[in-house]
């Protein structure tokens, strides 16, 4: 199981950015994603975008915050 805590902490409350796929932004929270049943990935969530993984650690997609919020 991925360690979200170990992994992304240490980007919350500082100005340490995240830089991935063409994202370079502050991290504002993190937690995981589920289909009602089981656990599905985690997301990323930056000043402006929120990022999508699966449990592999593997990219998958991204979402403009505007949209999610």
């Amino acid at each position: 199981m991925i360690n979200l805590h170990q992994k992304y902490n240490h980007y919350l409350h500082t100005d340490k950015k995240l830089d991935i796929q063409n994202i370079d932004e502050r991290v504002l929270g993190y937690g995981w994603t589920d289909d009602g049943k089981d656990l599905t990935g985690y997301y990323v969530h930056t000043e402006n975008h929120r990022l999508y993984f699966n449990l592999k650690d593997q990219y998958v997609r991204k979402e403009v915050w505007d949209e999610v919020a």
